[in-house]
C-alpha cells in the first residue's frame, strides 16, 4: 500500500506522462541527434540532392560538348586525310599534310605576319593601361572619356573593316587630312606590304585597347579605397601608387590580357580579310586556312593548319602560365 501511495505521488509530481518520441512543445516526434529523423534520411543525404547539380549543368555541357570538342574532335581527324570537303571519299594520308605545312615556306610564312599584330597588342596593352590608371583617379569628364575608349570595342568587326578601307584608300580620308595640314603624300597605304600590315595593326589597336581598358580599370577599382588613403599619408606619389599598389594588385588580369594578345595576333582574320583579303603580304594564318579550305577545296590540309594553330596557342598560354603563375595577391 505505501509503495503504491508513493508511486502515485511521484506520477503526480511529475506531472502527465507525455507518450514516447513526442516533442512537449511542438508534438512532433523527436529528432535523431545527428538531425535526421530516425526513420527516414536526411535531403543532404537524398540521391535528388546528388544529382540536381548535374540536372542544371546537362544543358551548357550538352552544348560545349557538341559545338566545341565534337568539331574539335572532327577537325583532328580530318587532319590526317585529303578530304576536299565535298566528296564522300576520304583517303588517310597520315601525318603527310603537317609535313606540308612545316616543309613548304608559303605555307608557315604567315606566320611572320602576326609579328605586327603581336607588337600593336603591346601597344594596346600599353595604352590601355595607362588610361584605365589615369581615369580610376578622380578626374573631370572621366565617364566621358571611358565611353570613347570602349566604343570602338562595340562597333562590328566587318563595319570597321569598311570603314578603315575608305580611310586608307588612295585619296580617302587619311589623305584628305595629311592635305589639309599641307603635308602631300602620293603612298599607298595598302600598297606595299610594310605599310599594309601596319595600317592593319594600327586599325586593330584601335578597336581592341577598350576591351584590355574595360579589364584593367574593373581591377583597379577593385583595389581598397584604405590603400590610396595611407599611400597619400606616407608622401606616396601617383607613380609610387602605380608601382607599389596598382601594378601588383592588377597582375593576373595583366597576364590574362598577354594570353588574349599573343592568341589574337596569331588568329587575325576578320579586318586584313575585309580591307584586303589577304593580299600584299597581308594574308594571316586563318585567312589562308580559310582559303585552303574554301578556295582550294583542302579541308584535311586546312584542318592540319588549324590544328597546328590550336597546338601553338596552347603551348604558348602554357609557357606562359608557367613563367608567369598567377599567384593570389593579398595588399590588405
Amino acid at each position: 500500500m505505501t509503495e503504491t501511495t508513493d508511486t502515485a505521488s511521484r506520477a503526480t509530481v511529475a506531472g502527465p506522462q507525455r507518450p514516447p518520441g513526442k516533442d512537449r512543445r511542438t508534438g512532433r516526434g523527436a529528432r535523431h541527434p545527428e538531425g535526421r529523423t530516425p526513420r527516414g534520411r536526411s535531403w543532404r543525404h537524398s540521391p535528388l540532392q546528388r544529382i540536381t547539380p548535374w540536372l542544371f549543368l546537362a544543358a551548357p555541357l550538352a552544348l560545349l560538348i557538341t559545338f566545341t570538342y565534337v568539331p574539335v574532335a572532327s577537325m583532328v581527324s580530318y587532319s590526317f586525310t585529303d578530304w576536299d570537303g565535298v566528296s564522300p571519299d576520304r583517303n588517310v594520308t597520315g601525318v603527310d599534310n603537317y609535313v606540308q605545312i612545316f616543309t613548304r615556306p608559303e605555307l608557315f610564312r604567315v606566320f611572320f605576319v602576326s609579328g605586327y599584330y603581336l607588337a600593336a597588342s603591346v601597344l594596346q596593352i600599353a595604352v590601355a593601361l595607362y588610361f584605365a590608371t589615369v581615369l580610376s583617379f578622380d578626374l573631370r569628364f572621366r565617364n566621358f572619356f571611358k565611353g570613347i575608349l570602349f566604343f570602338p570595342y562595340l562597333i562590328n568587326g566587318v563595319a570597321i573593316g569598311f570603314v578603315f578601307l575608305y580611310f586608307f584608300q588612295d585619296g580617302g580620308t587619311l589623305d584628305s587630312v595629311l592635305a589639309r595640314l599641307g603635308v602631300g603624300t602620293d603612298h599607298a597605304w595598302l600598297g606595299d606590304p610594310t605599310s599594309a600590315n601596319v595600317s592593319l595593326a594600327g586599325v586593330s589597336v584601335w578597336r581592341f585597347t577598350g576591351l584590355n581598358f574595360v579589364l584593367f580599370l574593373g581591377a583597379i577599382q577593385s583595389i581598397p579605397g584604405e590603400l590610396y588613403e595611407a599611400a597619400e599619408l606616407d608622401g606616396a606619389g601617383k607613380w609610387q601608387q602605380f608601382r607599389h599598389i596598382i601594378a601588383p594588385s592588377i597582375r593576373p588580369v595583366l597576364s590574362l590580357s598577354i594570353i588574349l594578345a599573343i592568341s589574337g595576333s596569331l588568329s587575325v582574320f576578320e579586318i586584313p580579310y575585309i580591307m584586303t583579303g589577304g593580299a600584299t603580304g597581308t594574308s594571316t594564318f586563318v585567312i589562308q586556312t580559310v582559303k585552303l579550305a574554301f578556295q582550294f577545296n583542302k579541308t584535311g590540309l586546312a584542318s592540319a593548319a588549324a590544328v597546328v594553330l590550336l597546338a601553338i596557342i596552347l603551348l604558348i598560354t602554357w609557357i606562359q602560365r608557367r613563367l608567369v603563375p598567377d599567384d593570389k595577391v593579398d595588399l590588405v
